[in-house]
C-alpha cells in the first residue's frame, strides 16, 4: 500500500527523490538528444534548405522573367519599328506610283489633245479645200452668167485665181491656241 502524503509532505524535499528525478531528466535528454533532436535538426535543417533552395530558385526565375520580359519589350519595340518602317516604304511606293501615274495621264492627255489638234487642223484644210472648189465653181458659174458665154481654160483659170486672191481663208479656219 502506498503511503498517503499530504501537502506538507510534497513541499518537503526529498534528496533521493531530487537525485533520481535528475538522473530521469539526464537520461531522458541523452535519448532524445540522440534519437529525436539529431533527426528533428536534420528535419529542420532540410526544411531550411529546401526553402532556401526554393527561394534561390524562385529568384533565379524571377530574374529570368524579368530578362525575358526586357527581351519580349526590346522585340515588341523592334516589331513596331519594322512595321512603321514597312508602313513608311508602302506609303512612298504608293506615293511614287501616284506620281508615275499622274505623269502618265498627263502624258496621254498631251498626246491624245495634240492628236486631236492635228485632226482638227487636217480636216480644217480639208474643208477649206473643199470650200475653194466650190468657191471656184461658184465663181465660173457666176462669170459664165456675166459672160453669157463659155471662157476658155486658160481665162477660167485667171478669173477663179483673181476671185480666190481677194479671199480670206485663213479668217474662216478656227483659231489655234497654244499648247496646254
Amino acid at each position: 500500500m502506498l503511503p498517503i502524503l499530504s501537502a506538507s509532505d510534497l513541499i518537503k524535499p526529498d534528496p533521493g527523490l531530487m537525485w533520481w528525478t535528475l538522473i530521469t531528466f539526464v537520461v531522458v535528454m541523452l535519448i532524445l538528444r540522440r534519437y529525436a533532436f539529431g533527426p528533428i535538426q536534420a528535419a529542420l535543417d532540410a526544411r531550411r534548405t529546401a526553402i532556401e533552395s526554393d527561394l534561390d530558385s524562385a529568384e533565379k526565375a524571377r530574374e529570368e522573367a524579368q530578362a525575358a520580359l526586357a527581351e519580349y519589350r526590346a522585340a515588341l519595340a523592334e516589331s513596331r519599328k519594322e512595321a512603321a518602317k514597312l508602313m513608311d516604304d508602302a506609303r512612298r511606293q504608293i506615293e511614287t506610283r501616284r506620281t508615275a501615274d499622274l505623269a502618265e495621264l498627263e502624258a496621254d492627255k498631251a498626246r491624245q489633245l495634240e492628236r486631236a489638234r492635228a485632226e482638227i487642223a487636217a480636216e480644217t484644210r480639208q474643208a477649206l479645200a473643199q470650200i475653194k472648189a466650190q468657191v471656184a465653181e461658184l465663181t465660173m458659174a457666176a462669170t459664165e452668167k456675166v459672160v453669157r458665154a463659155r471662157l476658155d481654160e486658160a481665162e477660167q483659170r485667171r478669173l477663179i485665181d483673181d476671185a480666190l486672191a481677194g479671199l480670206d481663208f485663213d479668217a474662216l479656219a478656227p483659231p489655234e491656241r497654244e499648247p496646254a
